[in-house]
């Protein structure tokens, strides 16, 4: 017998921000980003926002700048940043979301072009069955090699990699939801039965008014 799943992304769907930017400017004040730095990110992410950014070339850049960096470091200054500074922004709509979809039987899952530090500690903090990120790779020293494994979890990326989770854990994707603000998200939305579109970029919200998608504000 097949379930039922409900897949959330995280930046400005589960929390009213984009987490990189956060991420980076706790770098920038740890020392660890320089101004210039900061400010390419700033901006990449607002070409992000509006789905102008070739988002898999941005995460290599990010990449690269840990590149030889030992990964339990980073992890654990990802789990401090997290509790810190994301934790408290779950939005109240999306709280209400999860506990009805998890009322109903249905697994949680989180699905995001986020790195996994984060995407972890997020589905492990607001009660999620499972989590699909970005993991950076490392070399067998324990240190980042600059990579990322693939598929890239962004696009066309998520659905290759919610496909194949479901497939894992005999879900219906035409019976699950996913929730996403971004028209990135475009070929999740459309992969799923029922698609959610929650406090959506001009470009979704065009679509999801000419196909009828439900349109949240949380």
């Amino acid at each position: 017998m097949s379930r039922i799943a409900a897949f959330f992304d995280l930046d400005r769907t589960l929390i009213d921000v984009n987490s990189a930017i956060l991420w980076a400017r706790a770098e920038r004040r740890d020392g660890n980003l320089s101004l210039l730095q900061l400010l390419k990110v700033l901006y990449w992410a607002g070409l992000y926002h509006f789905s102008l950014v070739n988002a898999e070339s941005t995460a290599d850049m990010a990449l690269a700048h840990y590149r030889n960096r030992s990964m339990l470091d980073l992890e654990h200054r990802a789990r401090n940043w997290f509790h810190r500074e994301i934790r408290h922004r779950l939005r109240p709509g999306a709280r209400r979301a999860l506990d009805w979809h998890q009322k109903a039987g249905h697994l949680l899952v989180l699905l995001t072009t986020s790195f996994h530090q984060a995407a972890r500690e997020a589905a492990e903090t607001w009660g999620f069955d499972a989590w699909i990120a970005n993991r950076p790779l490392e070399d067998g020293q324990g240190r980042m090699s600059g990579a990322c494994e693939k598929p890239f979890c962004y696009g066309a990326g998520k659905v290759a990699r919610a496909e194949k989770w479901a497939e894992n854990h005999r879900v219906d994707l035409q019976e699950s939801y996913f929730y996403s603000d971004s028209y990135t998200d475009l070929p999740m939305l459309e992969r799923v039965g029922n698609p959610r579109v929650v406090a959506p970029d001009p470009r979704l919200l065009r679509l999801a008014r000419s196909r009828g998608w439900p349109v949240l504000s949380w």
